[in-house]
């Protein structure tokens, strides 16, 4: 049905580490989404830009949390590397048969101050629908 998500994988992270980008989107071999936003906003974007498109994608980002994990369920992503990744994020990926890479596995993803939860990861901190957190998180927008 689609390509090798494990191939797209590659090129997405090849990319998100060549340039000074925060999120990559690849499938089928083919750049489907670029983006240098901080927090949530690439992803709520690519979302809302490529809908179901991004079905079957592989996604490199520089953070994965929880809320960037639900975000990729809700999109049908299918591969998702994280520079950074937490805990309850790969618990939400695995529980989701999603294939996933990290380079550094945290607790817990923090606010850019490190004194407080991200404010994203606290917005769907009760959330365990896709869709749900996908909802919020487009609403909330703090970025």
């Amino acid at each position: 049905m689609w390509g090798d998500p494990l191939d797209d994988l590659e090129v997405a992270m090849q990319r998100l580490q060549e340039g000074k980008l925060t999120l990559v989107i690849v499938k089928d071999g083919r750049l489907l989404y670029e983006g240098s936003d901080h927090g949530i906003k690439s992803l709520v974007d690519a979302i809302e830009q490529n809908g179901t498109l991004l079905r079957g994608a592989s996604l490199a980002d520089s953070v994965v949390g929880r809320a960037a994990a639900l975000l990729s369920i809700h999109a049908g992503i299918i591969a998702v590397y994280g520079m950074t990744m937490s805990e309850k994020a790969r618990e939400v990926l695995v529980d989701n048969s999603v294939k996933l890479q990290f380079s550094r596995m945290v607790p817990r993803i923090m606010n850019r101050r490190g004194d407080d939860f991200c404010p994203f990861e606290k917005a769907v901190l009760d959330v365990d629908e896709p869709a749900e957190a996908f909802a919020k998180l487009k609403i909330f927008r703090p970025y």
